[in-house]
């Protein structure tokens, strides 16, 4: 079997688990934004490219990326290793330092309303950073369930 040393671009759409941790990534942060809808009667279109907010789509990619790869390679390789232990790293980052900055904006901007009355002109910090537990661990169930469900499929 001959290599070639050129990359194909093109490959990468025939890569079933980029596909995969892509496609649940994306069905997640959709149902980020159907809740939105839901709850505040309104449309956002930074509910589909922000952070924050339930699910977790950063849980859920990142599950879906380690799931799928313990699926081709097995649950014993080292891929799935490494693939698993970024998903932990991720999803603890989300839940613990990402939604403690969060909280620190929200205090921030309170104390710059209060203080000012908003008359001060500087922007509001973006509070929706993190995750709560309870969305973490929604984005890793949808997305072992997802990365299953697709993987069987494709």
């Amino acid at each position: 079997m001959e290599q070639t040393i050129f990359f194909n671009f093109g490959d990468i759409f025939k890569n079933k688990i980029f596909l995969i941790t892509i496609s649940v990534w994306a069905i997640t942060q959709g149902i980020k934004v159907f809740i939105g809808i839901i709850e505040e009667k309104r449309f956002n279109f930074r509910w589909f490219i922000g952070t924050g907010g339930m699910p977790s789509s950063h849980a859920a990619g990142v599950t879906a990326l380690a799931v799928s790869c313990g699926m081709q390679t097995g649950f014993k390789s080292p891929i799935f290793a490494v693939a698993a232990i970024f998903a932990l790293i991720t999803m603890f980052d989300a839940q613990g330092v990402r939604r403690a900055t969060g909280q620190q904006a929200a205090t921030l901007n309170k104390i710059i309303d209060d203080m000012y009355h908003h008359r001060f002109g500087a922007e509001r910090l973006i509070e929706l950073i993190g995750h709560t537990p309870l969305e973490v661990i929604m984005g890793f169930l949808l997305g072992v369930f997802l990365s299953i469900c697709l993987y069987l499929k494709w």
